[in-house]
């Protein structure tokens, strides 16, 4: 319940936990057990029924604590609070980003089936939809930030479609992709015996920044160990979606058994708490380094929201669908592999690591190392070249942040 319209914020810290059923603890323990003991075989029927959809729930029932692979408390707490930033009516944690993205994928996909995928997309989902879903008869179609709403129709012209994949911003170069336009095209592409549905990966805004699922998205998707986890110290994946499809993938992942144990499940609930103030922070930050970078003389060409050229496509689909410009800020070096490892080795505040969204910042390269395994004909049409860097901001002084950044620059030669 949320009688008087608090923000998602303030209900962080005690939204679905109730002190009185943990001897008053203010913050939710770690239920660390695999199992729960019923108060009668009778209960546990009734908590299986429940559990396997062999029934509908009743008014004012709460599905019962059965097996932590079903339910755990600090999962089911930590779900019912991302709800809240998304507007979603149900979400499952996972293990990581990727067992969520691959266990979407599987429950709406089939042998014969293809789905339209915007590119580019994170390495790992590239590879799981070019390299694993061909072997069970499954095939992507990309589309860009150039295509049309007829050029996208007129790849899917004659192949049965049944799901289209966004991931927006683009990782790495910040692309963003018209949610509504994704929306018309599953519409126009479903049919009352089979819709089409869009699932959007949103780990580069995080929930607070972008919200699909009230610009058309039917499923939202995270890579949790981003902004979400924030800390670099947990592995995790979120889906949100309406109760329906929902009921679908949690289904799936109790039988995959991918779902994130409770010390995941605690940390993140942790996390939670501070996400406001770190993302606003991080994006302070990130403007600023990416103001900087834009005058420097060994820098080429800067990728951050914030810069988008005003009245061009990319800049209305932003003030349509964005709140921020986010924290993550590519950038082209002047030359080329050698320049940009050249940049890396040298900095000394930055760490040079994959992943994003957490409180100390990260720089990479892109095309040796996340998206290394992206076919060498996507990356030269999509600009992740061998000047390309990337850079996660944190929450660090953006004066230090600058510095490094510019005492790295000068090395290169």
């Amino acid at each position: 319940m949320n009688p008087r319209n608090f923000h998602p914020e303030s209900l962080m810290m005690s939204y679905g936990y109730k002190p009185e059923l943990s001897e008053g603890a203010i913050k939710c323990p770690i239920f660390q057990t695999s199992t729960f003991v019923f108060k009668s075989a009778q209960e546990g029927k009734e908590f299986f029924e429940l559990a396997y959809g062999k029934r509908e729930k009743n008014p004012d029932e709460q599905p019962g604590l059965i097996y932590s692979r079903l339910n755990n408390p600090d999962l089911q707490i930590l779900e019912e609070r991302l709800c809240l930033w998304d507007g979603a009516e149900k979400c499952a944690v996972f293990e990581s980003g990727m067992s969520a993205i691959s266990t979407v994928l599987l429950e709406f996909l089939r042998p014969g089936d293809f789905l339209l995928y915007s590119m580019p997309v994170y390495g790992g989902t590239d590879h799981f939809i070019n390299k694993v879903l061909p072997q069970y008869g499954i095939k992507g179609i990309g589309f860009t930030p150039d295509d049309t709403k007829e050029d996208i129709l007129a790849k899917a012209e004659g192949k049965p479609v049944k799901l289209i994949y966004v991931e927006t911003p683009a990782n790495p170069t910040n692309a963003l992709f018209d949610l509504g336009l994704c929306r018309e095209v599953a519409d126009q592409l479903g049919n009352s015996d089979q819709q089409v549905y869009v699932v959007v990966d949103n780990t580069y805004m995080g929930p607070l920044w972008q919200h699909p699922l009230k610009l058309g998205a039917d499923l939202v998707m995270y890579s949790a160990t981003k902004y979400i986890g924030g800390h670099s110290d947990l592995i995790a994946g979120a889906v949100l979606g309406n109760a329906e499809l929902m009921k679908r993938v949690l289904t799936l992942r109790t039988f995959l058994g991918n779902m994130a144990g409770p010390w995941t499940g605690w940390l993140l609930m942790r996390s939670l708490e501070t996400l406001k103030v770190r993302m606003n922070q991080q994006a302070e930050n990130a403007s600023k380094v990416a103001d900087f970078l834009a005058q420097h003389p060994k820098v080429e060409k800067v990728y951050y929201l914030g810069h988008l050229e005003e009245g061009s496509s990319q800049y209305q689909i932003f003030k349509k669908q964005l709140s921020s410009a986010g924290a993550m800020v590519s950038f082209d070096i002047k030359g080329g592999e050698k320049e940009a490892f050249q940049f890396l080795d040298h900095l000394k505040l930055f760490h040079l690591a994959v992943s994003l969204g957490s409180t100390e910042s990260l720089a990479e390269h892109p095309a040796t190392m996340t998206h290394s395994d992206v076919s060498e004909e996507d990356r030269d049409k999509l600009g992740i070249s061998e000047k390309l860097v990337r850079l996660s901001i944190g929450v660090e002084n953006h004066e230090d942040l600058i510095w490094d950044i510019n005492q790295a620059l000068e090395k290169v030669s």
